[in-house]
């Protein structure tokens, strides 16, 4: 019989479990045993007692290095007080409590102290509601907070969103979660990791609300819950899930039970699903126990696992998925086998493990995406509740407009940059980039650039744009103060890029410099700058490398792993080039490999942390990789852009790794690319309109000190060009000056066609497509088509600026469709439709629609300027036969 305590409801078993996890905790953290275990020397209740020991048992390594316990102990304290302050504390369960409010991490976010702050920004808001009520009014709440736009992969803070006013969905979702779990509402970060019908991901919320789960997209408010511009998405997923930091029992469909935290499979909430199993053999038939098992979509160019299994007793191992193609490629030691599959045909697949040596020459083949669903009949939503709910949105843009109102504006910042005798471009550009950090960032400027002059700009414009928004004075004067002293005779550009420069990967940015001075003696310092192969080996013999503790790899602070002495390798390696530059080492993660390396003379050599050392360095090691241009390819052939439609990726262990180059690279064939010796496999693709990808695989190897020459091709893919409809010349518009203008004014007499976008700035679906437009202006500059962007009187908001796209091509133009009656002539009755905006269409010169897109898709933009390229050859052959 199963014993309940009084604590949490915690059973015996369970209570075993998390003390036998909290003192596994106390060994791995020895060294900081002081910082994080004192606290439970004080007086605590038994409540606290064990909500502090079920976070430390489950609480990756990261946060052991990076965090003291008194943190820890004030969140717990704020946690338990207000689940006895809010109205519904007592009605969520002691289980939900424990894995859904308690927990301080939403994803993988530098972690503040700010559960009461977030509790006094809501409390009085939502006290008088129900919890669907108070889940709806935190999400009207986190609008007023921050919108969306696209930002690389390290994720912000709750705090700094709110700073920051804007962040990537990841990052709003954060906000979201956190500002929930401060109300004691039940909440978790969901998400696919990748599409499979488009480029990209997207992150949502759910929410518990008396006994159902609910979801919202945060920061995008909607007059009801379960509604969003990315439900018919969802329709189309092949995972949706979530990690929760424990042994999470369930109900919901478990899909990977780790030692530290679990991942549950969400996808039957939103889509049509099936489980499917493979077995995995060797090549005489006998089952593999323990083999690897990935199961890859394309996305970005490149196949990417949404999740990786091992192999169970009998071989096997069991997924919940929706109903598209996957590839799966299963490892095991030193051996591997793939194979496409498309799990509509079967519940039962084999893969087997014949394959030492990669494939020769190239292999097509197509993956086809889950299909479009329409989705459940919902009751319409009354005038007067949609025109609240706008009411809503209008409002929380105008607060967030009166926020971001207070940051420095251009002319303060030129004020200061001839105060301190400075380039009033450069100074604007990182006040602007620091927003709501930037009266930070001009204090720092002010204080020290008498001083130094130009060293603490250079500094600032060293970092990415997301550093300056979450970086403060105590860690800028520690890096420019602690890098001066050790510039000694190297040139400017590598002394800033690799010594002055404290960003590595996606670590938070933190003062160490002066404490790794500090750290070491004179000799020992002397003697790892003539030699950084002795540092590497102290590293090898000191620190422990556990790449089993954490899921954040590469997420610990240098000093976090330097005083825990251990970590992953990622983050053992950030810890290394960030000791090298405090040293006056010059040092880095490769561009694309991401291996640590220091300089020595003129070349870089790797340091070859966790393995047996030898003096090899990077270029002796390397070979080259030569793009030729396909002299076959016709003109409607896809323009190379790495990331977009190709990547290459090295073998290792069975396993193919994408290499790190800018998304969107162009000048492929300018230079050849430096990449290590091995066996490569380049993907090339083009994705249909239905999200269909056509990929070819195309497998080389490179040997080093020489130089493989490899023509990038793509699939020989016909441009459907159909006829889909025409439409009326003589709507009318109205333009940002007041005037009326028709559409056959709007469009012109050159036939030329054109683009015309119905969109929603404030929504990610619409900043994409912006976005992308901005990316290709110079090729729809080319063509020389109209583009007109087309605004509602909805959505012409306090917070919307035409004159804010400045990238757009030449001859673009921003209207409006007051009450969408020009929209109705392209989609009758659309606001019947559950597809969000934006709605695309493409006009040919006698203004027929030869191309149409509506709702959340990346590639919006290139599959329409590719319809508009089409239409033009066409009628430029056709004109030369009338000729």
């Amino acid at each position: 019989m199963t014993i309940q305590t009084s604590v949490f409801s915690l059973d015996v078993t369970t209570m075993e479990l998390i003390e036998r996890k909290f003192r596994e905790k106390e060994l791995i953290a020895q060294s900081k045993s002081v910082q994080l275990f004192n606290i439970f020397q004080q007086e605590l209740t038994e409540e606290e007692t064990w909500a502090l020991k079920f976070l430390y048992a489950y609480m990756p390594i990261n946060d052991m290095a990076d965090y003291e316990g008194s943190l820890f102990l004030s969140h717990v304290r704020q946690t338990l007080e207000i689940r006895n302050e809010v109205p519904w504390g007592d009605r969520v369960p002691d289980h939900l409590f424990l894995h859904f409010v308690l927990p301080y991490r939403v994803n993988s976010e530098s972690i503040d102290d700010c559960r009461r702050i977030l509790f006094n920004e809501l409390a009085e808001r939502t006290a008088n509601l129900s919890m669907a009520e108070a889940i709806l009014e935190t999400n009207y709440w986190c609008h007023e907070k921050a919108t969306y736009i696209g930002s690389d992969f390290r994720t912000i803070s709750p705090l700094t969103l709110m700073r920051n006013a804007r962040g990537r969905c990841g990052e709003e979702s954060t906000l979201a979660v956190s500002a929930l779990r401060s109300i004691g509402i039940p909440a978790r970060q969901c998400y696919t990791p990748r599409w499979a019908h488009c480029d990209d991901n997207h992150a949502w919320v759910e929410a518990w609300a008396d006994g159902q789960w609910e979801y919202i997209g945060a920061c995008e408010p909607e007059v009801r819950l379960n509604q969003g511009w990315f439900s018919p998405p969802t329709r189309r997923a092949m995972l949706i899930n979530t990690r929760v930091p424990s042994n999470y029992p369930g109900p919901e469909d478990i899909t990977l039970a780790d030692e530290w935290y679990t991942e549950i499979n969400l996808l039957d909430g939103y889509a049509p699903t099936k489980i499917i199993t493979i077995l995995v053999k060797d090549e005489i038939g006998q089952p593999i126990i323990g083999a690897k098992v990935y199961f890859e979509l394309y996305n970005m160019a490149e196949l990417s696992p949404i999740v990786v299994l091992p192999t169970n007793e009998q071989g096997e191992v069991s997924f919940k998925t929706g109903f598209g193609d996957l590839v799966i490629r299963a490892v095991y030691a030193g051996r591997w086998g793939e194979k496409k599959i498309t799990v509509a045909d079967s519940t039962n697949f084999e893969v087997v493990l014949n394959q030492t040596q990669q494939l020769e020459g190239s292999v097509d083949y197509d993956l086809v995406p889950p299909p479009e669903r329409e989705g459940e009949a919902t009751d319409p939503i009354s005038e007067e509740e949609m025109q609240r709910h706008n009411d809503r949105l209008e409002n929380g843009m105008l607060i967030r407009k009166n926020y971001e109102d207070t940051f420095l504006n251009e002319s303060e910042a030129c004020e200061l940059a001839s105060k301190l005798e400075l380039e009033p471009e450069r100074v604007w550009d990182v006040i602007r980039k620091a927003r709501g950090n930037s009266r930070e960032i001009a204090a720092f400027l002010e204080e020290r650039s008498l001083e130094y002059g130009e060293w603490p700009l250079l500094l600032l414009e060293s970092l990415r744009e997301k550093d300056l928004i979450d970086t403060f004075r105590v860690t800028l004067d520690d890096h420019l103060i602690g890098s001066i002293s050790q510039q000694g005779e190297f040139q400017k550009d590598i002394f800033i890029q690799y010594i002055l420069c404290p960003r590595v990967q996606f670590e938070m940015i933190g003062p160490y410099k002066r404490v790794f001075q500090g750290e070491f003696t004179i000799s020992e310092s002397v003697i790892y700058r003539a030699n950084p192969s002795e540092l590497v080996r102290r590293i090898n013999e000191e620190w422990e490398f556990r790449e089993d503790l954490s899921h954040l790899k590469g997420r610990t602070t240098p000093l976090g792993t330097y005083q825990l002495k251990k970590g992953d390798h990622s983050s053992i390696a950030i810890m290394f080039v960030s000791i090298c530059r405090s040293l006056g080492i010059p040092a880095r993660l490769h561009p694309s490999e991401q291996k640590p390396q220091y300089l020595t003379g003129d070349s870089w050599a790797d340091a070859l942390l966790g393995q047996a050392l030898d003096h090899d360095t990077e270029k002796k090691n390397n070979g080259t990789v030569q793009l030729i241009r396909d002299a076959e390819a016709g003109s409607g052939a896809p323009v190379a852009s790495y990331s977009v439609n190709f990547t290459f990726a090295r073998l290792d262990n069975g396993i193919y790794t994408t290499l790190i180059y800018p998304s969107g690279k162009l000048d492929v064939y300018d230079e050849p690319f430096e990449v290590m010796q091995g066996s490569y496999r380049m993907i090339t693709a083009i994705r249909l309109k239905d999200g269909t990808v056509q990929i070819r695989s195309t497998y080389f190897k490179v040997n080093a000190g020489e130089q493989t020459n490899v023509t990038l091709t793509f699939r020989n893919v016909q441009l459907d060009i159909p006829v889909l409809g025409s439409v009326d010349r003589n709507s009318k518009f109205s333009l940002s000056d007041g005037t009326d203008k028709t559409l056959g004014e709007l469009v012109g007499t050159k036939g030329k066609g054109a683009l015309i976008a119905w969109i929603e700035p404030e929504r990610e679906p619409s900043k994409h497509l912006i976005r992308e437009i901005c990316e290709l202006a110079e090729r729809y500059s080319e063509i020389g088509a109209p583009i007109i962007l087309v605004v509602g009187d909805d959505k012409w908001n306090a917070s919307f600026d035409p004159s804010g796209y400045p990238s757009l091509p030449s001859g673009s133009m921003i209207i409006k469709d007051s009450v969408y009656e020009s929209l109705q002539g392209f989609m009758p009755h659309f606001e019947e439709r559950e597809v969000s905006f934006p709605h695309v269409y493409v006009l040919d010169e006698q203004d027929r629609i030869r191309y149409t897109e509506s709702g959340y898709k990346l590639g919006i933009a290139k599959e329409a300027l590719q319809v508009l390229s089409g239409v033009r050859n066409h009628n430029m052959n056709r004109s030369e036969i009338i000729q």
